[in-house]
């Protein structure tokens, strides 16, 4: 990002720079109307700059405007000659419903150039194509990449292990649900909740204010078989 922006004024550069910042902020606080307002200031002040056209397109994404977000992430595309966007873009065809142009996109050949972390993310796109397909066995197939049997890829052992499950495959889904939480030292799924339902582990949320009560003793207790006839 800093080598885009020095082909931008000093003044421009750091502007639009704080602009970016605050959009990464903002998508993070969940505060999208606010990240909407930064990414296209940035963009009015840096068109040519691929950061800035891929930061509209991030929140457009988030926000659900798949059409506007696949805009932005071909213009990165053509300006920067980059790839690594197109997990997203496939994703943003799926979003739209063209769920043969998506599997187009990623079997194209600059898909299958990808590194290995786009590769994973890739491969969680096209499972859900699959799946939305109802080509659940598809599914599950997509997901055994090389990066499944590495560690440290919690969101592609989750994604494996719910397909799993979708199969009816229980106890190899727990397992993997397992590698999913084992790995996931940043709290990037719920795999943690997924293994207490399937091992039948019923967690209640209190509301704000309320206090978990301790069992009533026997002899306050009511409606239960010793005030019965």
């Amino acid at each position: 990002m800093h080598q885009q922006l020095r082909t931008l004024s000093k003044e421009n550069a750091e502007g639009v720079a704080q602009h970016l910042v605050m959009v990464a902020a903002l998508l993070e606080a969940e505060e999208f109307d606010a990240a909407m307002a930064h990414a296209e200031t940035a963009v009015r002040r840096a068109g040519r700059v691929p950061a800035a056209r891929e930061a509209l397109g991030m929140v457009a994404y988030r926000t659900g405007d798949f059409a506007r977000a696949l805009g932005e992430f071909r213009t990165v595309r053509r300006i920067s000659g980059s790839d690594h966007l197109l997990p997203l873009m496939v994703d943003s065809e799926r979003g739209l419903g063209r769920l043969d142009r998506a599997l187009d996109l990623a079997q194209s050949p600059e898909a299958k150039r990808l590194p290995a972390q786009d590769r994973v993310e890739l491969a969680i796109v096209v499972s859900g194509i699959r799946r939305d397909l109802g080509q659940t066995d598809a599914a599950l197939v997509a997901l055994q990449i090389p990066e499944l049997k590495r560690p440290k890829q919690p969101r592609l052992a989750y994604a494996y292990a719910d397909t799993l499950l979708g199969l009816g495959r229980d106890e190899e889904a727990r397992e993997w649900f397992q590698r999913a939480a084992d790995a996931d030292e940043d709290y990037e799924t719920d795999a943690v909740e997924r293994l207490e339902e399937l091992d039948g582990i019923a967690v209640t949320d209190l509301l704000p204010g309320e206090e978990e009560l301790a069992p009533l003793p026997p002899e306050e207790r009511t409606g239960d078989g010793a005030d019965r006839a």
